[in-house]
């Protein structure tokens, strides 16, 4: 009898620990599932801020590169540097970015955000006139801070103008530099003779020709400008020595029309006069080496003939 009662204690014990022990497993993995879902949640706000991190960053390299893009295409193309600046600005707020800082040169631009990791430089290294691509880019940033384009529409299209926008054919380049040079002659010289009108234009296009082509083969300016006024001045002797022309100066003044730096020594001053004076001073230094340039080769012309 004893021995029964003393086995049902031990049953009732066992079965006492046994229930004990399952609910402390049961409470014990409740306790883990309870740490896993916070360490899930933890995980899931982490991988959210990255993921708006990173969205973030490619929205602002969207913006570096086109900031970039559009102050390329306008210092290629002859653009004032305040201007440049103030396009670049204008994009960048549009798109939110109201702490952006931009430097120009005519052969660097800069571009960075304050309080970003992130500076960006691209170089520019050829330059000419091509006021078409200003206006083009100055009616896209229009259309974007007016919300009718998007960011990603204002970047291709930027891109499809530094890619396919085309200057003017030779022959219609050819025609205005001729119209320039004698109505130059006309405006310069007081009294004139119709033959020398004539003849100025044909000189003038003769000049306009070998600079665009030399500076096509040799990719030097400079050099092109020195061989275009040296052919303008030796075809303006001949003239005159074979009665095509009256007055040699008046052809010669009027020849050399189409090379003389005029947008560049006038952007020169307007960035002077708007404070930029480093790029002020850079491009009136490139206006003074192409008009020595064009004194060179016609001093070469009267050295030689006279």
């Amino acid at each position: 009898m004893f021995a029964k009662e003393h086995q049902q204690k031990i049953f009732f014990v066992d079965a006492l620990f046994i229930r004990t022990k399952l609910i402390f497993l049961i409470h014990f993995e409740l306790e883990i599932d309870r740490l896993n879902g916070i360490k899930s949640e933890g995980c899931a706000v982490r991988d959210a801020r990255t993921m708006v991190a990173e969205i973030a960053a490619e929205r602002n390299q969207l913006v570096i590169d086109t900031c970039l893009l559009a102050g390329r295409i306008m210092i290629e193309s002859g653009s004032e540097m305040y201007r440049v600046e103030d396009t670049i600005t204008r994009i960048a707020r549009n798109a939110g970015i109201d702490n952006s800082v931009v430097y120009t040169t005519p052969t660097g631009l800069f571009f960075s955000i304050k309080g970003a990791a992130v500076s960006e430089l691209r170089q520019i290294t050829s330059r000419t006139i091509n006021l078409e691509k200003v206006q083009q880019v100055n009616t896209l940033s229009r259309q974007f801070a007016d919300k009718k384009i998007s960011l990603r529409k204002l970047h291709d299209t930027l891109e499809n103008i530094d890619q396919n926008t085309l200057f003017f054919p030779v022959w219609l380049q050819l025609i205005a530099a001729m119209v320039v040079s004698a109505m130059m002659m006309i405006l310069f010289v007081g009294v004139y003779d119709w033959a020398d009108f004539v003849i100025t234009g044909i000189i003038g296009g003769c000049g306009f020709l070998a600079n665009y082509y030399i500076n096509i083969w040799t990719r030097v300016k400079f050099l092109s400008e020195l061989i275009a006024s040296l052919i303008v001045g030796t075809l303006a002797v001949l003239a005159v020595q074979f009665h095509l022309g009256v007055d040699m100066n008046n052809v010669l003044i009027g020849g050399i029309m189409p090379l003389v730096p005029g947008v560049p020594l006038t952007n020169s001053l307007r960035d002077m006069f708007a404070g930029h004076l480093l790029t002020g001073s850079m491009r009136a230094l490139e206006a003074l080496l192409t008009a020595c340039a064009i004194g060179a080769g016609i001093g070469l012309v009267f050295r030689i003939f006279f």
